[in-house]
């Protein structure tokens, strides 16, 4: 099967669409598959282009054996939200040049967000005469207007507008989620054109390790449990909420460590709410490439992963979950919904409470009195759960199984 994979983000940065695209697009090759990714030059988090990637329009390379063509983006750092959908739009356009520089191809998955890049998949879909599948991570604009990050209201109609316009003309839409699946049949979707591409994990990396004994040294977490955050500093992981708790727990839990290690948008003011709160009990690491971040999950007792107390995030799957319970590391889990129910069914994390300081600190002391059997349980179903659902493997099957159906549709025409 020949396939486009066109999405604005792509190693080397780092976040769950980049690894997505990257595992799929290697676990497909590796099945004998043409792949072909278009994506923009590397941009993202700080809104800057590599020197090794400055002054180009168009850059084709062989990514880890993955063939990679690159267009240029205007890199928007911490922008306002007119300058950030000017980015988009770079992008939107310039990838029809990769467009056409691409091979013909079967199948054209694009990703969403950023929704505008729909547009180009739909036209390149139609110029190459290949499938249009529509891959949404997040519900856009509707997630930007409940985080109040999108106010214009006459923006918010086109955008709605061309929400609709991309899922009718989609031949199948994957979905990120169950609760987006639901959503999209709810839009008028036929269920049988809605599948689900889930977040995943490569489960080879991401296995359980021994302690680094010079990490320990290093952070001083002699003697510590260790709370450990791992991804985009952002607003919508509603980080605050977290220091808040560290700030209730450093006099009567001062064995509980909470380390960060990430970078992004609200970094900054986490790193002055940390002087502020005078917080001894709070490490920031910094960014790590994902090659380091099972070395970080050995020295972490438990992975905290954080959402914004809204609606909407009660059917998402942040893709930090699966990295964590792939190395037998139990689950904080901040939040509602669909993830809270997969992390309780299968007995490999804790809930607390989105945006409640309170409840995170409960749940931390509560995480902290479990017996060492209790401990090796849940660190032992998380690595089964990573394994049987979610791995890449798995995954790829199903995405395989679905997209067959538009070669059989074409031989039987």
């Amino acid at each position: 099967m020949r396939i486009i994979y066109l999405c604005q983000h792509f190693p080397p940065e780092t976040g769950a669409p980049q690894i997505r695209v990257y595992e799929v697009s290697k676990e497909l090759i590796q099945r004998g598959h043409q792949v072909e990714v278009l994506t923009a030059f590397p941009h993202h988090p700080k809104g800057v282009i590599p020197d090794e990637y400055k002054g180009m329009f168009y850059l084709y390379e062989n990514w880890d054996g993955i063939p990679v063509h690159r267009s240029w983006i205007y890199p928007s750092p911490k922008g306002s939200f007119w300058k950030r959908l000017a980015s988009y739009f770079s992008f939107t356009f310039s990838a029809f040049y990769s467009i056409a520089k691409s091979k013909p191809t079967d199948v054209i998955i694009c990703n969403s967000p950023p929704l505008f890049l729909g547009i180009t998949g739909y036209v390149g879909a139609k110029l190459k005469r290949a499938k249009f599948v529509f891959n949404v991570a997040d519900i856009w604009p509707e997630s930007a207007v409940e985080l109040g990050i999108l106010k214009n209201k006459s923006f918010i109609r086109l955008a709605e507008g061309l929400e609709s316009f991309l899922y009718k003309k989609s031949w199948k839409i994957a979905t990120a989620t169950d609760g987006i699946r639901d959503y999209m049949i709810r839009k008028g979707k036929d269920p049988e054109d809605v599948f689900l591409l889930p977040n995943g994990v490569n489960t080879n990396t991401f296995s359980p390790m021994p302690q680094d004994s010079e990490l320990i040294e290093e952070l001083n977490l002699q003697g510590k449990k260790v709370f450990m955050y791992g991804g985009t500093l952002g607003y919508a992981q509603g980080l605050d909420s977290v220091l808040e708790a560290a700030a209730l727990l450093k006099e009567s839990t001062p064995d509980a460590h909470f380390l960060f290690v990430g970078d992004g948008q609200e970094r900054e003011k986490l790193l002055s709410m940390k002087d502020e709160l005078q917080l001894d009990n709070v490490t920031f690491y910094g960014a790590v490439p994902v090659s380091e971040m099972p070395r970080m999950f050995s020295v972490a007792d438990y992975s905290i992963v954080s959402l914004r107390n809204i609606d909407l995030f009660k059917g998402a799957r942040p893709s930090k979950i699966f990295p964590a319970i792939s190395t037998g590391t139990p689950v904080l889990y901040c939040g509602e919904g669909e993830s809270a129910s997969i992390l309780e069914d299968y007995n490999c994390g804790k809930i607390a409470p989105p945006e409640n300081p309170e409840g995170i600190a409960a749940a931390v002391r509560e995480l902290m009195k479990i017996s060492d059997a209790e401990y090796k349980l849940m660190s032992q179903n998380g690595r089964e759960l990573a394994i049987n659902q979610y791995s890449w493997q798995s995954i790829v099957d199903d995405l395989v199984t679905q997209l067959n159906e538009g070669k059989m549709e074409k031989a039987s025409t």
